[in-house]
């Protein structure tokens, strides 16, 4: 997505919308964000994907489900297709902060801090602050809180805990690798207060996505 001198050009990748024309600047020329990312962004058919996949994923907790393949990074996909101008948007991606400057382009949002955003990103490795930080809404206004996306390495290999709750039929057993034993008590710390609280995505490299509803029930159990 880098420009050489003198202007910016995009790649296309797949499920990525084509790009504008390159707007050539004269050399020392301020170049704008939305002039470097202008165009970039999901196509409908993989929008109208990652809408299915996150409704399939909070509607079943545990079980995975498929996002479409794209030049983005799977975990920035649900805030890609489902963030808009009335969304507050925060971008957790360590030394690569350009994903969030694409996301605000593409969709429109607002980038805000981590504590006040509706969707939470987190492109880097997890911490419990990340979670424990996200606006959890109130028992008036619960629909104010975060839904938190984090990227995983795998959905295997990890710390097993077992769901139970709504949408999972008797229990579900999940051990998503980089999702450790202090990330989940800090998950069950922040749906306390039922019904505020937050909802979980864990998105795989691999682009599988597992959903957690704030509803959800999260026994730990044990390292794999």
């Amino acid at each position: 997505m880098r420009s050489g001198r003198g202007g910016t050009r995009h790649r296309r990748a797949p499920g990525v919308v084509p790009d504008r024309p390159d707007r050539r600047s004269i050399r020392g020329a301020d170049v704008t964000v939305a002039d470097r990312f202008a165009g970039v962004g999901l196509e409908p058919e993989a929008a109208q994907q990652v809408f299915r996949a996150v409704l399939n994923s909070f509607s079943r907790p545990g079980l995975p489900h498929r996002l479409p393949s794209t030049g983005f990074p799977p975990a920035l996909l649900p805030a890609l297709a489902l963030a808009d101008l009335e969304t507050g948007v925060a971008v957790l991606d360590g030394a690569d902060a350009e994903w969030g400057e694409i996301l605000t382009v593409a969709t429109g949002a607002t980038k805000v801090s981590a504590d006040s955003a509706r969707f939470v990103t987190v492109l880097r490795s997890a911490t419990p602050g990340d979670l424990g930080n996200a606006a959890r809404g109130t028992a008036l206004s619960p629909e104010s809180a975060a839904t938190v996306v984090c990227a995983v390495p795998s959905l295997t290999g990890g710390t097993t805990v077992t769901l139970e709750g709504p949408g999972v039929r008797e229990t579900e057993v999940i051990a998503p690798r980089g999702f450790d034993e202090n990330l989940w008590r800090a998950r069950n710390e922040a749906v306390s207060a039922f019904p505020a609280g937050i909802d979980v995505l864990l998105v795989a490299d691999d682009g599988t996505v597992l959903g957690l509803p704030r509803t959800t029930g999260v026994l730990i159990e044990r390292e794999s």
